[in-house]
């Protein structure tokens, strides 16, 4: 009894010893953090999206205070108040960071691309991908399984109904890249959000000769090079027959939609063109 008496001493003992050894040493080389991480991380969403391009919010709070501003650093999930009062902690300054909203580099709906087999399997984008084209013409096309949307932290992607395409929320997407990495075939791309929200681009991703890819999806690139001769800016280029708008470069004209023969080039939230004939009758 006296053994198990003192062993549980000895042991306590040593217990007590070494806490109150960790403790000296915790406070003797403690660091001090600065406070205004703490700030910074209170005024961000906590989502850990990884969008400003940093391993989590706190990380990214940590880099703005050791940069002491928040020049080319965005969080779009924190909006734009919040990385104002962010901005605000070093003294202000404009926030010069380009926000970015996911689009799908796809157009090939139910109507544009026809089935050419039954595919009975699980419904994963991934996993149809491997076994082949899938059941649409297009093997460069949306799968539409939704594994994007299933990546979604944000709730910013759906499967519309009709198309079976995956439609983007602009206004929940925070342009983190996760539905980026998700897609198997690359379909989704972050551009930047552009000026009031209008972006161009084109929404196609197949590389086959125009009638190979024509005969896919009547909405497929053909590589004509309309649209690049149509840029005044220089912003369009065709490479492996498809063509790709240099957001950086393009003025928002939108004169290579005009051109498209099929219809591959988009361009959204611009205005709606104005009748003169019709207000002119007015």
């Amino acid at each position: 009894m006296d053994s198990i008496f003192i062993s549980t001493i000895a042991l306590g003992g040593v217990g007590a010893l070494a806490a109150l050894l960790l403790y000296v040493v915790s406070r003797r080389f403690a660091v001090k953090e600065d406070g205004r991480i703490g700030e910074v991380e209170s005024l961000l969403p906590g989502a850990n999206c990884g969008a400003c391009g940093f391993n989590g919010c706190h990380d990214f709070a940590v880099q703005c205070v050791a940069r002491g501003s928040v020049d080319g650093m965005l969080c779009p999930g924190a909006g734009a108040e919040n990385m104002k009062r962010i901005s605000g902690i070093f003294g202000g300054g404009e926030v010069t960071a380009v926000a970015r909203v996911a689009v799908l580099k796809c157009a090939g709906d139910c109507a544009r691309r026809h089935a050419m087999a039954d595919y009975d399997g699980p419904s994963v984008c991934a996993i149809v991908n491997r076994v082949g084209a899938g059941s649409l013409s297009c093997a460069y096309g949306c799968i539409g399984c939704g594994d994007c949307v299933d990546a979604c932290r944000f709730g910013a992607l759906r499967i519309d109904e009709d198309s079976r395409l995956p439609v983007v929320d602009e206004s929940a997407c925070t342009g983190c890249g996760v539905c980026v990495s998700r897609c198997p075939r690359h379909l989704m791309e972050l551009r930047p959000a552009g000026v009031k929200g209008c972006r161009v681009w084109v929404a196609c991703s197949n590389k086959e000769r125009g009638a190979v890819a024509r005969r896919g999806c009547t909405a497929a690139c053909i590589g004509c090079g309309k649209c690049a001769k149509a840029c005044p800016f220089g912003a369009i280029e065709v490479s492996g027959n498809l063509a790709y708008v240099d957001a950086s470069k393009c003025r928002l004209c939108r004169k290579c939609v005009g051109v498209c023969p099929t219809g591959a080039i988009h361009a959204v939230n611009f205005p709606a063109p104005v009748n003169r004939e019709t207000e002119v009758l007015k």
